[in-house]
């Protein structure tokens, strides 16, 4: 009897400490994972007691705030975005029936005041009030509606980055929505067809066109195989991995420089140079811009998209079977983000070292105090000293008499790269730049889907606006 009671007794503690380990698995171990299940409403439903932080522009623009219910032990907050169509994407929303995005997914922590499990704990305990802290970003609104008005209710983007610190301070998607409408109208705004939830600066994958000339010229220039002054035929048509390839409207060269090339935007010559370089070292370059990976910028990683050649979905390396020829130019099964090629832009500028980017610039408390402040970290060195600036005068020359002369800014030096790439009947319209030339304050990508018209035409005046606009503003 006493050996039954004995082994009855074992079994109810093996059991219990199962039941404690298990529980302590989740509610402690695990909880990070839980609160960040989206599916997952109760931390939602718990914030609604704590006054959310401010979410600000630079220029100190409300971009988030609260409105509250009740009073006392009842009070309840919620969302309120006075500027709900201008950033939705960037910013995001926090609703309980909807869960969270962007931003305010990305600082949940930061914008509820949990420093840790233990301090929260013992704040609770103590009967402190939780309050949230303010989160400041680097976003312009100024830049950003100008960036909107030149997109005219067409579909597309804008980025814009500081080179040096990689602070973003323009990320523009057409379509977009208002954020007060995400609790309502959630359902029909994931079923529209035009897809306004997209972030297509950040999601969207496009062929970048002859913008990508700019990364087959790092490569070529960097390695030391070509300088801007190489000379290659021109001629039109030309067969690269077995299939001729064309110059735009069938132009003809001669033998003319890398830089030539470039400022005309001549297909046959940066192919050939693809194809001389190679899969390796093209990719090696690729790599040191940020493709093949999720850029490092401050947003949800899943709401993020790699760069890079794709196959059914799959990013493919230098080891498949790729026309390197055609990438070079921007064209085979390449897919970019907006981010992206705007991140391309600002490593150019900032004399070869692409900057980790970064929306926001710093958290501050309830009291006004510093909590955390953006350092800027660089992500890598893309290329030498001497190779941005050899780029930066091609690009230069793309602007003052090539295809990117509707970008020229009076009085300021602008290297920029058009691209147009054709979409079974229609194009898709790009410009990449960079200004001034020297000293760089902004680089910028702007890119529009199913166009009649060429990146020199239509994306390029849009980049242009931005730039002023971020270059008189400060």
């Amino acid at each position: 009897m006493n050996a039954r009671i004995t082994n009855l007794f074992g079994l109810v503690v093996l059991l219990f400490a199962m039941l404690v380990g298990f529980t302590s698995y989740w509610s402690v171990f695990h909880a990070g994972a839980l609160e960040a299940n989206r599916a997952n409403k109760r931390p939602l439903l718990e914030q609604q007691r704590i006054r959310r932080g401010l979410i600000l522009a630079r220029d100190g623009t409300v971009l988030a705030r609260n409105k509250s219910t009740g009073s006392g032990a009842n009070r309840f907050y919620s969302r309120l975005y006075p500027e709900g169509s201008l950033f939705p994407h960037t910013v995001g929303y926090n609703f309980v029936s909807r869960g969270n995005s962007a931003l305010e997914r990305k600082y949940n922590d930061d914008l509820t005041g949990k420093a840790n499990e233990f301090a929260t704990a013992l704040d609770e305990l103590r009967g402190k009030q939780r309050e949230g802290n303010d989160v400041t970003t680097a976003l312009d609104p100024a830049a950003q509606r100008v960036a909107f008005a030149g997109l005219a209710g067409r579909p597309g983007s804008v980025v814009a980055i500081e080179p040096q610190t990689g602070l973003v301070r323009v990320m523009a998607s057409v379509p977009g929505f208002d954020l007060n409408a995400v609790p309502d109208n959630f359902a029909r705004l994931v079923q529209a067809p035009d897809a306004p939830l997209l972030d297509r600066a950040a999601q969207s994958g496009y062929p970048p066109g002859s913008t990508f000339k700019v990364v087959t010229a790092t490569a070529a220039l960097d390695s030391g195989k070509f300088t801007p002054n190489s000379f290659l035929s021109g001629k039109s048509p030309r067969v690269i991995d077995g299939v001729p390839l064309s110059n735009f409207g069938g132009e003809q060269f001669g033998d003319i420089s890398l830089t030539t090339a470039l400022t005309h935007s001549v297909n046959t010559v940066w192919a050939q140079v693809g194809v001389k370089l190679g899969k390796s070292l093209m990719y090696k370059y690729m790599n040191r811009f940020g493709f093949d990976r999720k850029p490092g910028i401050d947003l949800p990683a899943d709401e993020l998209r790699s760069s890079g050649v794709y196959s059914q979905g799959n990013l493919l390396g230098p080891g498949d079977a790729i026309d390197i020829g055609r990438v070079a130019i921007g064209q085979e099964r390449l897919q970019v983000t907006p981010l992206q090629m705007a991140m391309v832009a600002a490593a150019i500028a900032n004399g070869g070292h692409l900057m980790r980017p970064h929306i926001v610039e710093k958290v501050t408390d309830p009291d006004g105090r510093t909590l955390r402040r953006t350092k800027p970290s660089e992500e890598s060195t893309v290329m030498s000293e001497t190779t941005a600036r050899a780029l930066g005068d091609m690009m230069s020359q793309v602007v003052q008499e090539g295809t990117g002369t509707a970008a020229a800014l009076q009085g300021i030096n602008v290297a920029g790269k058009t691209g147009t790439a054709e979409k079974g009947t229609a194009n898709q319209a790009w410009f990449i730049a960079f200004a001034p030339v020297g000293a760089p304050r902004v680089a910028v990508a702007a890119t529009v889907e199913q166009t009649t018209g060429q990146g020199g035409t239509v994306a390029a005046p849009i980049a242009k606006q931005v730039m002023e606009t971020l270059l008189r503003g400060g």
